[in-house]
C-alpha cells in the first residue's frame, strides 16, 4: 500500500488476515487501506480477513493496474518505469508531491500545494520545451531544468 504505482496479476490475492490472529493490521495498514478503497471495503477486508483477487484490487483502487493474463508483471513494470522516466524529472517529482499531498492534507491545503507546484513548473525550461514540443508535434527533449 506504500507503492506509488502497484501492478498485479489477475491471479494475485490481497488480504488483511490479521483478524484471524486476534489482532488488526498495524504500521498504518487500516489507515492506508481506508484511504485507498473506502470505509466499507476496508471494514470488509479488515474484519473478515477475506481475500480479494488482483482484478478486484485494481477495480477497488488497491492496485493501479492488473496485468493481462499471460503478460509478465515485471516486464509491464519496467515499461511503466520507462514511460515515467521518459518525462521531465521536475514534473514527475511535482506530480508525486501533489498526489501524496492529497492523501495527507485537507482539500484546501492540497489545492494550495497543487497550485504552487503548477505555477513553479511554468518557470522551468522543461515546461517551455514540453509546450513547444506539443505544438510542433514532436517528442520533448527534457533538461530537468
Amino acid at each position: 500500500m506504500l507503492c506509488d504505482i502497484l501492478l498485479c496479476t489477475s491471479t494475485a490475492t490481497f488480504s488483511q488476515p490479521e483478524i484471524t490472529l486476534g489482532i488488526i493490521p498495524g504500521s498504518g495498514g487500516t489507515q492506508r487501506l481506508t484511504h485507498l478503497i473506502g470505509k466499507a471495503r476496508a471494514m470488509d477486508m479488515v474484519l473478515t480477513g477475506r481475500r480479494i483477487t488482483g482484478i478486484q484490487a485494481a477495480e477497488w483502487g488497491l492496485a493501479s493496474r492488473c496485468v493481462e493474463e499471460g503478460k509478465s508483471v515485471v516486464e509491464e513494470a519496467v515499461k511503466l518505469g520507462d514511460t515515467i522516466a521518459g518525462f521531465g524529472r521536475i514534473a514527475v517529482q511535482a506530480g508525486k508531491e501533489a498526489v501524496n499531498g492529497a492523501m495527507d492534507l485537507p482539500l484546501e491545503q492540497g489545492l494550495r500545494l497543487e497550485r504552487r507546484l503548477f505555477h513553479q513548473l511554468f518557470a522551468t525550461q522543461d515546461q517551455k520545451e514540453g509546450m513547444a514540443a506539443f505544438s510542433e508535434k514532436r517528442k520533448a527533449s527534457w533538461t530537468d531544468r
